[in-house]
């Protein structure tokens, strides 16, 4: 299992529509077979703040997400 925290921060104008885009990449992320978790977390006391937390099954499922269309 491979695990991937990715930090990102966010412009407040932009956090809305950030916020939307990556529920629905997790949303169609966790249908890959690879993926055993794909979790998208909004920092409580900084709200422009994300860790999208990418769980996968094997070392190459990585590169096999890279390259779907979400």
């Amino acid at each position: 299992m491979l695990i991937i925290h990715v930090h990102a921060h966010v412009k407040t104008e932009c956090v809305e529509a950030f916020k939307k885009l990556c529920v629905e990449n997790a949303r169609n992320s966790v249908n890959e077979p690879g993926i055993a978790r794909f979790d998208v977390v909004q920092q409580a006391d900084d709200p422009t703040r994300f860790v999208l937390v990418e769980v996968y099954r094997t070392a190459d499922a990585p590169g096999k997400h890279k390259e779907t269309a979400h």
